[in-house]
């Protein structure tokens, strides 16, 4: 009879705040994961990251594949932002955005964006029940992008080649894992099963 094996990986969202850096470990003088309210098991790292100015879900485990399983694998998953940019977006710039624009990656490169979801938002907190923001009171739009892609600073970059600078960039879901009202710095665990189901990743591969 073949031995069931038990899992002792765990599995976390959190809602990274703004002003904290995906990271445990820094020689900066930043704030870490670890200020946050939270025992979090040893081995435990990010997965994927958000830059110290963007906000929402973040993914943290002690399971060294989820990495390569999520973001290295044959098949692409979905990363979806709320946006706040500022001025009036138009439908013409957001077809711009949903066809793929020339951005400026590592190295100096010029790329061509995949083609993604775009979508003005008219009610941002039925999103992400935090999204009110003074910014609000000046000409500006919320966006919804689901990209399958993730080159540095992309959503940051994408904006700004269509002529609008990124006033707030919030990580809504990835997958099927979606932040939903999970307020900033607070910690989620999901159990093994789930967890993958909801990614849409097989365990199982090596």
């Amino acid at each position: 009879m073949p031995i069931e094996t038990i899992s002792t990986n765990r599995y976390f969202i959190i809602n990274k705040p703004f002003d904290m850096v995906s990271q445990f470990v820094s020689t900066d003088q930043v704030r870490l994961l670890g200020d946050l309210d939270f025992d979090f098991p040893e081995g435990t790292h990010a997965v994927g990251r958000l830059d110290n100015e963007s906000e929402g879900l973040l993914i943290l485990t002690t399971n060294k594949k989820v990495t390569r399983l999520l973001f290295q694998g044959e098949k692409k998953h979905t990363r979806t932002y709320l946006v706040l940019v500022k001025n009036i977006v138009s439908e013409a710039t957001v077809k711009q955005l949903q066809t793929g624009i020339s951005i400026r990656v590592k190295g100096g490169e010029q790329y061509i964006s995949s083609p993604c979801q775009a979508s003005i938002v008219s009610d941002a907190k039925a999103i992400y029940p935090y999204a009110s923001d003074t910014r609000e009171a000046y000409p500006h739009t919320w966006l919804l992008l689901t990209l399958t892609e993730g080159k540095f600073h992309q959503v940051r970059k994408m904006v700004l080649a269509v002529n609008h600078r990124c006033l707030r960039l919030i990580r809504v879901s990835i997958e099927n894992i979606v932040l939903g009202d999970l307020k900033p710095g607070v910690v989620k665990e999901f159990e093994e099963e789930e967890f993958f189901r909801l990614l849409d990743i097989d365990p199982s591969n090596k």
